[in-house]
C-alpha cells in the first residue's frame, strides 16, 4: 500500500457534513452543467442571480465543523443549562414521555420528515394519529367538533376571541372580557392581537362579567393560581342568555376529574396538550388544542381532519375544505394560519392512546391526590392557601416568599412567586411521594414533622378533594377501540409501525414541493432536542438556569443576522405565518411611534403566498394588489402607481424573494426604492430564502423586515405539518419593536411592545436543529447548499422542458430554486390535468409537487440541494414517462376515463381484483418504472372524494364497524 501523504486536516474530513447534507457530488454537478450547456456553477449563479444584489464576499461564519465536533460543543451549551425541580405550572408542566413514542415518533424520521398531508392517499396514517387527538380532544372538553392543533395556548386563545366577533352576529359590542386569573402570556397575546383587531379588552375578576356588555369572553379553568371556579356553569349559562359567547381555557388533564367546559354550556374550549407527553423545551413546540360547538364547525380555526370515502367506497381520511381557507380568501381570510402542530398532536394523541381512559385517571387522580396532600399538610401548619378549591395548583398567602424562594433555589427547585408574600405550586406527573416531602422542607422549613404516608391515609379516610362536587366528572372519555387496544408496548409498537407504513416521508422518496423545501433533516441536528438540558426546561426558569439556551439563541440570532442581513432576530414567532404577522406588526408600532400611525396601506403582489394578505388584513391593513407582467414579475409601472396613489398612507410592501414563480426578478431593488421614496417599509417574505443564503441577503437589497422559515431553509423537518419557526429578521429602527413578553421581557425592545406568542423564544427545543445545520455546514456549506439548490431546480427545468412548458424564467432563461410546469395546454388536449398528475406519481413512489400555486393547473417543483442527482434522475423519467401516457390518452389509445392517470392512485386492492376490465395492465397501473418493481411504496387507499368530505363533514374517530362494513 502506497504511503499516504494526506496532512492530518484532510485525513479529519470523513467527518465533513457538507458531503452529507448536498446531494450532488462533484461528478454530479460536471454531467449536470453540462444538461445545461454550462461550464461552471459560478456561471449558473451568474445567470440567475441578479449582479446587483449578489453578496460580493464570503459570509462571516466560521468554516464547516464535523459533527461529533459540533455536538461536542452543543453539549457543553447544553450543560450550562440547569435542570431544576419545576412546580411554575402556568400551563407547562415536566411530563413522561413514553418511550415507545419516543423511540418510534418524535425520533422517527419516518414521522417527522412528512409534509402536511394535502396529499390523503399516502398521509392516512398521520391522518388517524390526528384524528385520535381530534377525538380525544372532544371527549375531554365535551365539546362536538376539534382541530387538528394550533400553535400555542395563547395564540389559541386570540383565534377564539376573533372567532367569537365573526360568529357573534346579535352583539353590537367590540369589547372582549378576560378574567383576571387567565395566563399571563395568554393576556399579552391577546393585548397585541386585540389592538389590531379593534378591540378592547376587559380584564376583570370573572364575577365581573355580570355587569360587561361584551361580544365574549375567555375564562380559565383552572385558574392561573389554581381555583377551580364553582361558579363557572351560572356564568357560561348568563352569559349565553346575554348572547355572550364563552370561551374556556381549560387544563387538558384537569378535564380527566372535572366536569368538561361542553357540558356547561361553553361555545370553544381550548388550550395546551403540553402535559400529555410532550417535553417543556423552554416554551415548545406544542400543540395547542381547539374545540367548538356543532354551530361553529365550519368556521372553525387550522386544520381539521375529516372522514370521507375513496373511489372504492372505503373510508378515507383527509384535511377538511376550511383548513386552507386563507389561500382562498387572502385578505378576507379570517386567520392566517399556515403550520399547525401536528407531530406534537400526533404525540399528545399517541399519549392517550398508549394510557387509555382508565390510564389518564389514574395519572390524573395521583396528580390530584398529592396536591391534596399537599394542600393538607399545609393547613396542619396554619399555611392559608388563596382558595378552597384546587386540582394540581396551591398559592400560599402571607408566607415569606423571599424565604422560602432562597430555601428552594438551595433544593434545585423552581416555584412561583406571583407577588410579595405569596408562592404557587404546581404538581404534575413527574411528581412522586418523595418530591412532595422535599417540598415540605421548602415551604414549612425542615422541623415540620409531616409524613406523606400518614397524609395519604388521611386523605383516603377523609375523602379530602379539592375538586367542588358540582364539578367532579362523571362522563366516560375516550372509548373508541382505538383508545383501548393498544396497552402493550408490544401492540403500540406494532401500531405506530402500522400507521407509519401509511405514510410517505423523506425516508421514501424526495418530496419536490415547490415553495416548502424538504431537505435533509439530518440525524445529527435532531439528537440534541431529546437531551434533558434543552427537554426539560420550564420555559419561565429563570434566567441564570438557562444559560446554554440563551447562549445557542444568541449565537443562532448572530448567525442569521450575518446570514440575512438585518440587525436584530426576533425567536418569538413560532410559525412563518406568525412571523409574517409579528413583522407586520413591527412596522405598525414603528409608524405609530414615528407619528404616522396612519399609514395603514399594504402593497402585496397577485402571486403572494394566500398568508400574506391575510396577515396584513390581520395587522389592520388595507391590502392593495399589485399586477404581476405576464412573465410574472412584478409590475412596476403598476406598483409606482400604486405607491403614489397611497403615498400619504404607504405603510409596507409585502414582497416574496426569489418571486413566488421561481424566478430572481431583476427589478427587487427598485420596488425597494418606490416603497421606501413614498415613506413606506418593506417587507420581505423568507420562504424562498434557500435560494439566497450565501449570494445575496435581503438587509441588503432593501429589506426593513423578513421572517425565515427555519422549518424550510434551515433544516426543522415539517412533521407531518408542524412544527415550524417562523423568527424574523429586522433593520436598526425596528429592532425596538419586535415581540416582547410579559414573564420573560427583554431589555432592548419597548416593554409595550406585547407577544405574538406563548413564549418568549417560540419553539425553542427545535432551536439546536437550525443552530446545528449552520454550524456544520459553515460559510462555505451554506452557500454551496443554495448554489446546489439552484443547479437541481435548473437541471429538472431543462430535462422536463421538451416534456412541459416551463411557466417562468429569469432575465437569462434560468430559474430560481424551483420552477412551475404548466398543466394547462396538456389538460385542454387530453382532459388530463395536475391532480392526475399529482395521484399518479403515487405510483411511481413521489409526493406531488405544490398543485395549483402559484398559478392554477400548474406544478411547482422544488428539489432542494440535498437531493442526490440519481433521486432528481428517477423523479424526471416518473415525469417524463407520465407525459407519455398522457399522450396515449391524446390520441385516444386509452378512454378519457379509463387509463393509470384518472385512475390512480393504484393499491393493493386494485391488484387483488378477481377481475381486471380496464385499457391498460394490472403491472402498468401499479408498477410502471423498474424503481417502483424494485422498492414499492403502496398507497393506503384509493382517490379520496374530497366533494363527499365537505358535504358531509365528520371529524372524529369513525366506529370500526364503518371499516369492517366497507371490506
Amino acid at each position: 500500500m502506497p504511503t499516504d501523504t494526506r496532512t492530518l486536516a484532510e485525513l479529519a474530513n470523513h467527518d465533513d457534513f457538507l458531503k452529507r447534507h448536498n446531494g450532488p457530488n462533484g461528478e454530479d454537478v460536471t454531467a449536470m452543467l453540462k444538461t445545461l450547456g454550462m461550464t461552471s456553477l459560478p456561471t449558473l449563479i451568474e445567470q440567475t442571480v441578479p449582479q446587483g444584489i449578489r453578496l460580493n464576499r464570503e459570509l462571516a461564519l466560521d468554516g464547516p465543523k464535523g459533527e461529533a465536533e459540533a455536538l461536542d460543543y452543543l453539549k457543553g451549551l447544553a450543560r450550562q443549562n440547569r435542570v431544576f425541580k419545576s412546580y411554575i405550572g402556568q400551563g407547562y408542566y415536566p411530563t413522561h414521555l413514553p418511550p415507545v413514542i419516543q423511540r418510534n415518533v418524535l425520533e422517527n424520521p419516518g414521522w417527522y420528515t412528512a409534509y402536511t398531508p394535502y396529499q390523503p392517499e399516502i398521509a392516512q396514517g398521520r391522518l388517524e394519529g390526528l384524528l385520535n387527538f381530534q377525538q380525544m380532544v372532544m371527549d375531554l372538553t365535551g365539546m362536538a367538533i376539534a382541530n387538528a392543533s394550533l400553535l400555542d395556548e395563547a395564540t389559541a386563545a386570540a383565534e377564539a376571541m376573533a372567532l367569537c366577533r365573526r360568529a357573534n352576529k346579535k352583539s353590537k359590542s367590540e369589547r372582549f372580557f378576560v378574567a383576571d386569573d387567565v395566563l399571563p402570556q395568554t393576556l399579552d397575546v391577546l393585548r397585541t392581537r386585540a389592538a389590531y383587531l379593534g378591540f378592547e379588552l376587559v380584564v376583570a375578576p370573572r364575577a365581573r362579567l355580570a355587569d360587561e356588555e361584551v361580544f365574549g369572553a375567555l375564562l380559565q379553568y383552572p385558574g392561573v393560581d389554581g381555583e377551580v371556579p364553582a361558579d363557572l356553569e351560572a356564568l357560561i349559562a348568563a352569559a349565553g342568555e346575554r348572547q355572550i359567547m364563552t370561551c374556556v381555557a381549560a387544563d387538558l388533564m384537569s378535564l380527566v376529574l372535572l366536569k368538561p367546559p361542553g357540558e356547561m354550556g361553553a361555545d370553544i374550549v381550548l388550550g395546551n396538550s403540553q402535559r400529555f407527553g410532550v417535553p417543556m423545551g423552554y416554551g415548545g413546540p406544542h400543540a395547542a388544542y381547539f374545540a367548538a360547538s356543532e354551530a361553529l364547525k365550519r368556521s372553525l380555526p387550522g386544520r381539521v381532519i375529516g372522514v370521507s370515502k375513496d373511489s372504492r367506497g372505503r373510508p378515507a381520511l383527509r384535511m377538511a375544505m376550511q383548513t386552507r381557507e386563507q389561500h382562498i380568501r387572502r385578505e378576507k381570510a379570517t386567520s392566517n394560519i399556515c403550520t399547525a402542530q401536528a407531530l406534537l398532536a400526533n404525540i399528545a394523541g399517541f399519549y392517550a392512546t398508549y394510557h387509555g381512559a382508565e390510564g389518564l385517571r389514574t395519572i390524573a387522580t395521583r396528580i390530584h391526590r398529592l396536591t391534596s396532600l399537599l394542600a393538607t399538610g399545609l393547613a396542619q401548619h396554619g399555611i392559608a392557601l388563596k382558595h378552597d378549591s384546587w386540582f394540581d395548583t396551591l398559592t400560599l398567602c402571607g408566607v415569606d416568599s423571599h424565604r422560602i424562594q432562597g430555601r428552594a433555589l438551595t433544593r434545585e427547585i423552581n416555584l412561583r412567586y406571583p407577588s410579595d408574600g405569596e408562592v404557587g405550586v404546581s404538581l404534575n406527573e413527574t411528581t412522586t411521594a418523595a418530591d412532595l416531602a422535599a417540598l415540605f422542607d421548602v415551604l414549612l422549613g425542615d422541623e415540620h414533622g409531616l409524613s406523606v404516608s400518614e397524609l395519604d391515609r388521611q386523605a383516603q379516610r377523609d375523602a379530602i378533594t379539592g375538586i367542588p362536587a358540582a364539578l367532579t366528572r362523571h362522563s366516560d372519555f375516550l372509548t373508541h377501540p382505538n383508545f383501548q387496544r393498544f396497552r402493550s408496548e408490544t401492540e403500540m409498537l406494532r401500531y405506530l409501525k402500522r400507521l407509519e407504513n401509511r405514510d410517505l416521508s423523506l425516508t421514501h422518496a424526495m418530496i419536490p414541493l415547490g415553495s416548502c423545501t424538504m431537505k435533509l433533516n439530518a440525524t445529527s441536528e435532531m439528537i440534541p432536542i431529546t437531551w434533558p438540558e434543552f427537554a426539560n426546561i420550564h420555559p419561565f426558569a429563570p434566567a441564570e438556569q438557562v444559560a446554554g439556551y440563551r447562549q445557542m439563541i444568541t449565537e443562532l440570532s448572530d448567525f442569521l443576522v450575518e446570514i440575512t442581513g438585518y440587525d436584530a432576530i426576533s425567536m418569538q414567532p413560532n410559525s412563518g405565518a406568525q412571523g409574517e404577522y409579528a413583522g407586520l406588526v413591527a412596522i405598525r408600532r414603528y409608524q405609530q411611534a414615528s407619528g404616522e400611525g396612519h399609514r395603514n396601506i399594504c402593497l402585496i403582489p397577485s402571486s403572494a403566498h394566500g398568508t400574506n394578505p391575510a396577515s396584513a388584513a390581520m395587522a389592520q391593513m388595507q391590502v392593495v394588489v399589485v399586477e404581476c407582467d405576464r412573465d410574472g414579475n412584478i409590475d412596476l409601472s403598476d406598483l409606482q402607481a400604486k405607491a403614489e396613489k397611497h403615498s400619504e398612507r404607504l405603510s409596507a410592501i409585502m414582497l416574496t424573494y426569489p418571486s413566488t414563480h421561481g424566478v430572481f426578478e431583476e427589478s427587487v431593488r427598485d420596488a425597494c426604492r418606490i416603497v421606501h421614496e413614498h415613506g413606506g417599509q418593506v417587507y420581505i417574505d423568507g420562504a424562498n430564502m434557500n435560494a439566497q443564503v450565501g449570494l445575496c441577503r435581503p438587509g441588503d437589497y432593501g429589506g426593513d423586515v423578513s421572517h425565515l422559515n427555519l422549518h424550510k431553509t434551515f433544516c426543522i423537518p415539517h412533521g407531518g405539518g408542524g412544527p415550524g419557526m417562523g423568527p424574523i429578521g429586522v433593520k436598526a429602527h425596528l429592532a425596538r419593536h419586535l415581540p416582547n413578553h410579559v414573564v420573560t421581557p427583554q431589555e432592548a425592545i419597548d416593554p409595550a411592545a406585547g407577544a405574538v406568542s406563548a413564549a418568549a423564544f417560540g419553539s425553542a427545543s427545535i432551536l439546536p436543529i437550525s443552530w446545528a445545520y449552520i454550524k456544520m455546514m459553515g460559510a462555505r456549506g451554506l452557500r454551496e447548499a443554495t448554489e446546489l439548490a439552484i443547479l437541481n431546480a435548473n437541471y429538472i427545468a431543462k430535462r422536463l422542458e421538451h416534456h412541459y412548458p416551463v411557466l417562468y424564467r429569469g432575465a437569462n432563461g434560468t430559474v430560481a430554486h424551483e420552477c412551475i410546469l404548466d398543466i394547462r395546454p396538456l389538460k385542454a388536449a387530453s382532459g388530463i390535468g395536475e391532480e392526475d398528475i399529482a395521484k399518479r406519481l403515487m405510483d411511481y413512489g413521489f409526493h406531488a409537487p405544490t398543485m395549483s400555486f402559484p398559478v392554477a393547473g400548474t406544478l411547482m417543483v422544488e428539489p432542494t440541494e440535498s437531493e442526490s442527482r440519481y433521486e432528481i434522475d428517477r423523479f424526471c423519467d416518473a415525469m417524463i414517462a407520465i407525459r407519455e401516457e398522457i399522450a396515449q390518452v391524446e390520441s385516444g389509445t386509452w378512454p378519457k376515463d379509463d387509463n393509470p392517470l384518472v385512475m390512480a392512485p393504484h393499491t393493493m386492492a386494485d391488484l387483488a381484483e378477481a377481475h381486471w376490465e380496464r385499457a391498460y395492465s394490472r403491472e402498468l397501473g401499479a408498477f410502471p418504472s423498474q424503481a417502483s418493481r424494485e422498492a414499492k411504496y403502496w398507497p393506503a387507499v384509493n382517490r379520496v372524494d374530497n366533494v363527499f368530505g365537505d358535504r358531509n363533514l365528520i371529524c372524529s374517530c369513525p366506529p370500526m364497524d364503518a371499516y369492517r362494513d366497507a371490506v
